[in-house]
């Protein structure tokens, strides 16, 4: 892609998604249609889930900071917004324009100058609608119909379409995880996280709904076959309860077959005790863990290591998918024991700034010149020595 730019985009595009638009970027009358062809009821639906979004995620806003460290001595950090970012809204087993509103909206309220947006194209060249609303909603005006790895690569190393962007944000198949990565390892990008194949873990002990536990399970099956879905339940009753909901819940799905295949490689399992269940789950770091006991929130404290985190039984892991306002753009695959999930402030930079006066390089200047002595760094003890002879 940076040697051969948009003629090698739409030779992969043609061969992976089957289609190679004349222009990758959706124009005002596609934009138009979407408007058109998305129902009314979808359309609220999404403003009302963008306002919860914006809502929980204004709330965790950093405004900057200023503490004087010494007299004279000023430290602060400044908030500014990334210049350009792209989002990757993903559509390999089905459209996701709730994606488009998880990235979307933090990226309007951190201010980023310009926000691009790439989804894969439907096999008659055309984005998916609700996306195209989606990407209105929250002030994306920039779409363009590209997918999986080639899309990355178009938004890392820009081409003469798509402008290269400073930072990457978005969930994917393994194919676009290891895209984003790599792009990372370039230096031609930065990424928000490795966001891979849904993951959800659940804890349940004895007092927990079976039906709710499986739907649970279920609900992130159907995501995809490489999605993974796990029990730790330390009661055999609730563990043979699960498996016969699962089955039954199974049938009834219009996606069963993606199902059936996620579960091949899931697991029900039986622990000792919950204090071996939270060791498990913090080792094993889940995107999405549910906590189906008793007195969730008592047991909060032992959750070390998660994406997003469900308390109780009318906490389904749907309603952070969707709407509930916390964000489901989350790390996968072991990732949460160092990274977080997408808020505003993956967005902006934090940059620090300093100020000293007379009476500051006095009070502090010591301490610098013996540390440079100390690494024998000459020119930063003359750099300070010269300002505190000026000083005196």
């Amino acid at each position: 892609l940076p040697i051969y730019g948009d003629a090698a985009l739409r030779e992969i595009s043609l061969r992976l998604d089957g289609v190679a638009p004349a222009s990758f970027e959706v124009d005002e009358a596609e934009f138009a249609a979407a408007e058109q062809a998305v129902s009314a009821e979808l359309r609220q639906a999404m403003v009302d889930a963008a306002a919860r979004i914006a809502v929980f995620h204004r709330a965790g806003m950093s405004q900057g900071y200023a503490v004087e460290t010494a007299p004279g001595v000023q430290c602060e950090r400044v908030v500014r917004p990334i210049g350009r970012v792209g989002l990757y809204v993903p559509a390999g087993s089905a459209p996701l324009p709730s994606t488009a509103l998880m990235l979307g909206v933090p990226a309007q309220l951190a201010g980023c100058r310009e926000v691009v947006l790439c989804t894969p194209p439907r096999r008659d060249g055309s984005a998916d609608p609700a996306v195209l609303v989606a990407a209105r909603l929250t002030g994306v005006h920039r779409v363009f119909k590209l997918g999986g790895a080639q899309a990355i690569a178009a938004m890392a190393y820009g081409t003469d379409s798509v402008p290269a962007c400073d930072k990457l944000f978005g969930p994917g198949n393994s194919f676009v995880t290891e895209a984003k990565q790599q792009v990372a390892q370039d230096g031609a990008a930065a990424i928000d996280m490795p966001a891979g194949p849904s993951e959800v873990l659940v804890i349940a002990d004895a007092g927990a709904n079976p039906a709710f536990v499986a739907a649970d399970l279920l609900s992130q099956a159907e995501h995809g076959p490489d999605s993974q879905v796990l029990l730790l339940t330390d009661d055999a009753q609730m563990l043979e309860q699960v498996e016969i909901q699962v089955q039954a819940q199974l049938a009834r799905l219009s996606r069963a077959g993606i199902a059936t295949q996620a579960l091949q490689g899931s697991r029900l399992i039986l622990v000792d005790s919950l204090a071996q269940a939270f060791q498990i789950s913090n080792r094993y770091a889940p995107e999405h863990l549910i906590l189906a006991l008793r007195q969730p929130r008592a047991w909060l404290d032992q959750v070390e290591a998660a994406g997003s985190v469900f308390l109780g039984d009318y906490t389904p892991e749907a309603l952070g998918d969707y709407c509930s306002g916390t964000n489901h753009v989350l790390p996968t695959a072991g990732a949460a024991r160092a990274y977080s999930g997408v808020s505003v402030a993956s967005f902006q930079n934090l940059i620090s700034v300093q100020t000293a006066t007379a009476q500051g390089i006095a009070a502090i200047g010591d301490c610098a010149r013996v540390l440079a002595r100390a690494e024998g760094l000459d020119a930063h003890e003359n750099a300070v020595a010269l300002r505190m002879e000026d000083a005196a």
